[in-house]
């Protein structure tokens, strides 16, 4: 351990005689005590004169670091850089117990009463010098960076930054490593010489074999901090941390070698042999990881492909739940992510969400709501306390958000088919903030949006001829994904449903090659197993296969599941006749696909099908799968659909 000891500052004009003669006087007292002074155990003793004219200079670089240029000083100031000093003696005055002056710093809460206390000291070794630089890099920095640069210009500051960098060798790897650390967080320049020397000694002493697991965590975590580290150096880490059995590892040690395959798997280098060893590992140490340290391991997961680690990915997902209150916005959303990219969709997770987000949803970023709303879309969560705080709070926060967000936050809605209690005063902001921003919207996005409203009866009549004119209709074609079939069944979606239930509107109709002829319904298909037994209860009804079509194409876009006819009188007809029809009944099989999960509530494509179907001119009739799933054999089946489908003759034929 290396220890500093600061005097206190002197001031001499370098123009004087007396001031060089000084200067020349402590020169060769640091000459004499650097050639004859060797104390037993202890390193040698160096003597340092920190002589600045000027004040020093700190730019901002492109990449937000801080450029440090240590110029000639006007303050002099003698530092004594120790070895080992447990045989040395010190004062009384200096601190002994490194345990109280780390418990006095924590109590310091800002750069100006660290910088006092320190200079209240006569001696401190380079790992309580290192922790105060990184308290100041724990109190001055935010997301957005360093809070005061001017506290580069302090002269306590400079001093620990020049004798951190002249007398590197000489620093224990706790004090060397946690100054590393704490100036990457204070967004110092990677190319200055301070940083260059601290660098250098680090992977010196990576390479001579000199760092103990807890190091090597730490010069990892420092290096991944940097925006180009070095991959050799981080492969280098990852050999060392083998060598000491993966096993042993801790968790710390465990989230730093993941975060580190990131990096060079992107670089090419391949490591799956040594990450299923790893998700092995972490799976027998779930329970003993942090909220940071659990979301840190799941996004490395997603970033890595780790498709195959399914038992770990599930055990992480269940411990996430405990630390749902506890997680940073970021971990939040990194937690989600997994969620959604491994398909994974806990109950117990939705409940904790729940209770989360409409107490907190004030103090989240917009792209941590977003996410929570695109988690509960694509896992077709419909959870009424998150969607009805989101809907209040966007009536308050949307002129702040981008237009992505604005989507993100309103489309669940649709998808869903869920208005809120809000749903008034959601819409006339929605309203609001399209016709001020509407030219801000990406085509695509726009069509989204704009979609989602006709899904629950809200009709943007008055932004759709924009929708409708064939530049902006250009403009679909020339952006990604283009009028794909499913951008063209929004298209004619939106135009259906002006069209039946929007008489009034007088605006530019869509011009009919840009209609479809069947909407597609990848999510809301047939269930299989339900529509087969739906067919055989109708056969046992009407005795022959003919009195009934099932998929039925319409002239008008949609797709009927099961289509009966029947005369005027209501008998039923032939699937095939055409004439004398005069009614037509439009069985809608629901499946729980075409439902929000755990829920009874159609989903919004399903909805507006059924209604634009009695618009049109059928009977709908709803077989939804919670009222059959019960039915033990065919002939109650039959009976079921009797009472759905000819409620006049059920009491007559029984």
């Amino acid at each position: 351990m290396a220890l500093i000891s600061r005097k206190s500052f002197q001031l001499y004009s370098s123009s004087t005689p007396a001031s060089r003669s000084a200067l020349m006087t402590l020169i060769k007292r640091f000459n004499c005590m650097s050639g004859q002074r060797k104390p037993q155990n202890c390193s040698s003793v160096a003597m340092r004169m920190l002589c600045v004219k000027d004040k020093p200079q700190y730019t901002f670089c492109r990449k937000k670091h801080v450029q440090l240029q240590m110029q000639t000083l006007s303050v002099n100031e003698t530092v004594h850089l120790y070895g080992d000093t447990r045989n040395c003696i010190k004062s009384n005055n200096v601190w002994k117990d490194e345990q109280l002056f780390f418990k006095k710093l924590d109590n310091l809460c800002t750069s100006k009463e660290i910088f006092y206390f320190l200079s209240s000291l006569e001696v401190m070794s380079d790992t309580m010098a290192s922790g105060a630089l990184q308290r100041i890099s724990e109190v001055e920095v935010d997301d957005n960076g360093l809070k005061n640069p001017g506290l580069l210009e302090n002269d306590v500051f400079r001093a620990l930054c020049f004798q951190f960098e002249f007398e590197s060798s000489r620093l224990s790897n706790t004090g060397l490593l946690n100054a590393l650390q704490a100036l990457i967080k204070l967004r110092i320049d990677p190319q200055s010489t301070l940083m260059t020397s601290l660098l250098l000694e680090s992977e010196e002493r990576l390479g001579r074999g000199q760092l103990t697991a807890e190091n090597l965590c730490a010069l990892g975590e420092s290096l991944l901090e940097l925006e180009s580290p070095n991959c050799a150096t981080l492969e280098q880490i990852v050999n060392h941390m083998q060598e000491r059995g993966i096993e042993r590892w801790s968790p710390r040690g465990i989230v730093m070698v993941y975060k580190i395959l990131q990096v060079t798997v992107r670089e090419g280098k391949q490591w799956q042999n040594l990450l299923n060893r790893l998700n092995s590992v972490t799976l027998h140490t779930v329970s003993q990881l942090s909220p940071n340290f659990a979301s840190v391991i799941l996004n490395s997961l997603v970033v890595l492909h780790q498709t195959r680690a399914v038992p770990l990915v599930t055990a992480l997902c269940k411990h996430s739940v405990k630390h749902i209150p506890y997680f940073t916005d970021h971990e939040l959303v990194n937690v989600l992510e997994a969620f959604l990219y491994f398909g994974q969709k806990v109950q117990v997770f939705t409940e904790a969400l729940e209770r989360h987000v409409p107490r907190s949803i004030h103090t989240m970023p917009p792209q941590t709501v977003s996410k929570v709303m695109q988690y509960c879309c694509k896992k077709m969560i419909l959870s009424k306390p998150i969607f009805d705080a989101v809907a209040e709070h966007f009536v308050s926060s949307a002129d702040r958000l981008t237009t992505d967000q604005i989507a993100a936050y309103i489309i669940p809605f649709g998808t869903l088919n869920y208005l809120p209690p809000s749903a008034s005063s959601l819409f006339r902001k929605l309203e609001a903030v399209l016709h001020t921003r509407l030219r801000h919207f990406q085509p695509h996005t726009l069509l989204n949006l704009l979609h989602s409203c006709i899904l629950i009866q809200r009709y943007p009549i008055n932004f759709l001829p924009k929708i409708f004119s064939p530049y902006f209709l250009q403009k679909l074609q020339a952006q990604p994904p283009g009028l794909n079939r499913v951008v063209m069944s929004q298209l004619t979606q939106l135009f259906l449903t002006v069209t039946l239930e929007c008489p009034f509107y007088e605006g530019p109709k869509l011009l009919s090659k840009y209609r479809v002829k069947a909407y597609p319904t990848p999510h809301s298909s047939p269930d299989v197993h339900l529509f087969k037994r739906v067919k055989t209860g109708l056969l046992y009804l009407l005795k022959k296969r003919i009195y009934f079509a099932s998929e039925v194409s319409t002239p008008y876009f949609y797709v009927v599941d099961i289509e009966i006819k029947l005369d005027e009188e209501g008998f039923v007809l032939p699937a095939p006749q055409l004439e004398e029809v005069h009614r037509r009944i439009a069985l809608c099989v629901d499946g729980q696909n075409r439902f929000c999960a755990h829920s009874h509530n159609l989903l919004g494509e399903e909805a507006i099908k059924q209604r634009h179907l009695q618009l049109l001119g059928y009977e709908v009739v709803q077989i939804p799968f919670f009222e059959i799933e019960s039915l033990q054999n065919t002939r109650k089946m039959a009976d079921y659909l009797h009472k759905k489908i000819f409620p006049c003759t059920y009491g007559l034929s029984n």
